[in-house]
């Protein structure tokens, strides 16, 4: 779909910017969502991290819009860095983006994707929410990646490629529609 940088870093920052939040309360919800909710007088898991004072980040409390910033930076970093050129490059050696049909082609990059990202950004997580204040480990480090790769990675793929991908590619197409449409008459002639 983009074809140029300034579309890729576009396409890229729409994607982070749904991906980020919906992992982030994923994570708080489903991984974390028993703790917060066993804080006493805590009705829910929002009010749990309002009365924990936040959420665990590097072994100290943070609000949960911290949260969202780092993982988005890291996240929308990785992803121009990592995740697109690397992805696009796997599918292309498993399928001819010439030849191929446009949907198998794009799902082919999205399945790439998440399989790099997907692990990244939980080594990332597991690195950011360690426990530090029992000390450091290396082997309980490795664990909490694994167990975040097993938890994130169902996620991870179900979303991209049915919910988010999809609405990323229609909002992608409304934003530069001159464009694209002046492709197709470049096509056409």
């Amino acid at each position: 779909m983009p074809r140029n940088q300034f579309q890729r870093m576009v396409f890229a920052f729409l994607t982070v910017l749904v991906t980020v939040h919906s992992y982030v309360f994923y994570s708080l919800y489903v991984i974390n969502g028993s703790y917060f909710s066993s804080i006493e007088g805590a009705a829910g898991v929002l009010d749990g991290i309002r009365l924990n004072g936040g959420v665990m980040m590097f072994g100290q409390t943070f609000p949960i819009w911290c949260v969202v910033i780092l993982e988005f930076i890291l996240a929308y970093t990785l992803e121009m860095l990592m995740g697109s050129p690397c992805s696009f490059r796997l599918a292309s050696k498993v399928f001819d983006p010439k030849t191929v049909h446009p949907v198998l082609f794009e799902t082919a990059i999205i399945c790439a994707t998440v399989g790099l990202m997907c692990p990244a950004m939980s080594f990332l997580a597991a690195i950011i929410y360690y426990p530090y204040y029992l000390g450091f480990n290396f082997l309980t480090l490795l664990a909490n990646w694994i167990k975040l790769v097993c938890f994130n990675f169902p996620f991870a793929f179900f979303t991209q490629l049915f919910f988010i991908q999809p609405l990323i590619r229609t909002v992608f197409k409304l934003i530069f529609a001159k464009d694209i449409k002046k492709r197709q008459e470049e096509f056409a002639k």
